[in-house]
């Protein structure tokens, strides 16, 4: 498979949150706004390129009988470091955020890509795979926390979008309305690639 193959798959083939469907728990619980989104996607993003950065080069060093204890370990190294570097630059996001940062230990995405990828191929294809999975991931949390942003509250990033006749649809940034939009994300993504005839 080609690098470029590697890389693009996580943008559209295995988008993680539309494809994969992993991931689930920090995309409804926090993209109730587009900054939520991006944050968790780039948090996420950054955990998966230290994780198959490092999964990667010791492979052949892990006996297999502990290698997914091992990943764990590793994953939760580069989440502590995340999770400091963001409480001390961006307080603000760290605390809207909450405890969805550490249990970034748990994504199934993260340990799911070190296992089926960086466990089993070169440094430079491994960082390939978590840097398209990662922006695809966090792409999609992009687009979910701005649906939810502008129908929930009428804004974007903070910014007014909608005239003052606007009647919000406050269900949307509820937890009901994160179900809501991920279940017609996904069919428009499924409609559309339904158009290019399947996968």
């Amino acid at each position: 498979m080609s690098a470029w193959k590697i890389f693009i798959r996580g943008l559209w083939e295995d988008v993680p949150l539309f494809r994969l469907v992993l991931g689930l728990c920090p995309a409804l619980a926090v993209t109730t706004s587009l900054r939520n989104g991006l944050g968790m996607g780039l948090a996420t993003m950054s955990v998966l390129l230290g994780s198959n950065f490092v999964v990667s080069l010791v492979r052949k060093a892990i006996p297999a009988k502990i290698r997914i204890p091992s990943f764990i370990v590793v994953i939760a190294s580069f989440v502590t470091i995340v999770d400091l570097v963001m409480h001390g630059f961006t307080p603000d996001l760290h605390k809207a955020l909450g405890i969805f940062i550490p249990l970034i230990v748990v994504n199934c995405l993260i340990l799911g890509r070190a296992e089926a990828f960086a466990s089993k191929n070169s440094l430079g294809r491994s960082l390939l795979d978590a840097a398209g999975m990662g922006l695809g991931f966090t792409l999609a949390l992009c687009i979910l926390g701005s649906v939810r942003e502008i129908l929930g509250s009428g804004t974007i990033c903070g910014f007014v979008l909608t005239p003052e006749s606007y009647r919000p649809v406050l269900l949307l940034i509820l937890p009901p309305g994160g179900f809501i939009v991920y279940g017609l994300l996904i069919a428009w993504f499924n409609l559309l690639d339904s158009g290019r005839g399947g996968r």
